[in-house]
């Protein structure tokens, strides 16, 4: 039975999180594929953590710059070792190729980390996200990352062009692979509440992440307030895990703005919205949250920042919108015209369907980790540049995290 060791930044939350929600899809994946998994991570469980046990997966709390993971992955042999973002192969990546080299090496990047800190920063700056913003030492570590490995799975079309375009990653070492969503039966749809029966505007998202606090933040002083005048009697419901003073600050109930926090069933909070509203003004990958509202039947409005990677760049949708006006105008009027709310619900359906599709994507990831497991070596030597990156790393980190090991003795 082929053995698959996952190297965790954190435990999955999948209630907390679209990395969550991801981790628990690539672990189905390999679990109707029959693999034995272990899930490893040197970060302190939460209380909203998955619980593993439940589908029989063995867990081991592994250290950083310890010479124990050596004995741990010595001892495993696993054939597949799936990285949970770049800092996890940083940190374990040369110990894996020294004592495992048989390996097959995969990372899953979550989002590129480079491009949300570019896109971040850009915005606290007030200007465009341009190359001098992109090019910067968390792309170079990100990117190391990504040509050390020998496959990584990217979750957003719009990363992949980044990456082949902008940063000249070659395409065989990369695979898109964006959340792996089941069709919505017609059954389902038939039981979701009407748009007679919803009502209140949602947003919901993880607030240890900078883009939901700042949506929050917009919508809270510049967005809301015009909706509200308009709509008097309505409500937003912002739910999200992780609420801290800095989001419970924008609660505003005497203008229906009520800050809800950790959301039990997301399911429930969505089919009973009419509107979703993120706009989102920095950000990477495909964002969950939108997800849920399209599996939910419930309508949503963001930017093209939030859009990315679900719609394409170029295509005219009223539901994308950058501007204040542009999103109190269509909100408003979403949420007050049956005819145009059943219209996107129906794309948000199709879009799912389409180019989402689980059976689609699923087989053509197991294919290609097929035949990258069959063809490792002959991967490798066409890979110049990650052995390389490979051979430097594992000369310069190695002796570094050996002396971080003494030093902590």
């Amino acid at each position: 039975m082929s053995k698959l060791l996952i190297i965790g930044f954190v435990w999955p939350e999948p209630k907390s999180s679209a990395a969550g929600s991801r981790m628990i899809q690539l672990i189905d994946v390999f679990l109707t594929e029959g693999y034995t998994i272990t899930f490893a991570s040197p970060c302190a469980k939460s209380n909203n953590a998955f619980n593993l046990e439940s589908l029989e997966i063995a867990q081991k709390e592994i250290e950083l710059n310890a010479s124990s993971f050596d004995d741990f992955i010595s001892q495993l042999k696993p054939d597949i070792v799936l990285f949970d973002r770049f800092m996890m192969e940083e940190q374990f990546g040369w110990r894996v190729a020294e004592n495992c080299p048989e390996a097959l090496r995969i990372l899953d990047t979550e989002d590129l980390h480079s491009l949300r800190k570019a896109r971040e920063q850009a915005f606290k700056d007030d200007k465009s996200c341009d190359k001098t913003y992109l090019f910067r030492d968390i792309a170079k570590r990100e990117i190391a990352s990504i040509y050390r490995c020998d496959l990584s799975l990217i979750i957003s079309e719009t990363e992949m062009a980044i990456l082949q375009n902008d940063f000249g990653v070659p395409e065989n070492v990369l695979h898109y692979l964006p959340f792996l969503i089941d069709d919505v039966s017609d059954e389902k749809k038939e039981a979701l509440p009407s748009f007679k029966k919803r009502q209140h505007f949602v947003t919901i998202g993880n607030f240890l992440h900078p883009p939901n606090l700042d949506a929050v933040k917009y919508l809270s002083q510049t967005i809301w307030p015009k909706i509200r005048t308009q709509l008097k009697d309505t409500e937003l419901y912002v739910y999200g895990a992780y609420a801290s003073e800095k989001v419970t600050q924008y609660e505003d109930k005497k203008n229906g703005l009520f800050i809800k926090g950790y959301a039990k069933n997301v399911n429930d909070v969505m089919s009973n919205a009419r509107v979703c509203l993120s706009p989102l003004r920095f950000g990477a990958g495909l964002k969950g949250k939108f997800f849920d509202a399209m599996q939910n039947g419930t309508p949503f409005i963001t930017t093209t920042i939030g859009a990315e990677g679900i719609v394409n760049l170029g295509d005219d949708f009223d539901f994308v919108v950058d501007t204040v006006d542009g999103i109190v105008k269509h909100a408003v009027t979403l949420y007050q015209e049956e005819a145009m709310w059943l219209q996107q619900q129906e794309l948000g359906f199709n879009l799912l369907s389409k180019k989402f599709n689980k059976k689609f994507h699923l087989r053509r990831f197991l294919n290609r980790v097929e035949d990258a497991l069959i063809n490792k070596e002959t991967n490798r030597l066409k890979n110049f540049t990650g052995g390389m990156l490979n051979f430097h790393t594992m000369q310069s980190t190695k002796y570094m995290s050996r002396w971080i090991e003494e030093k902590n003795k």
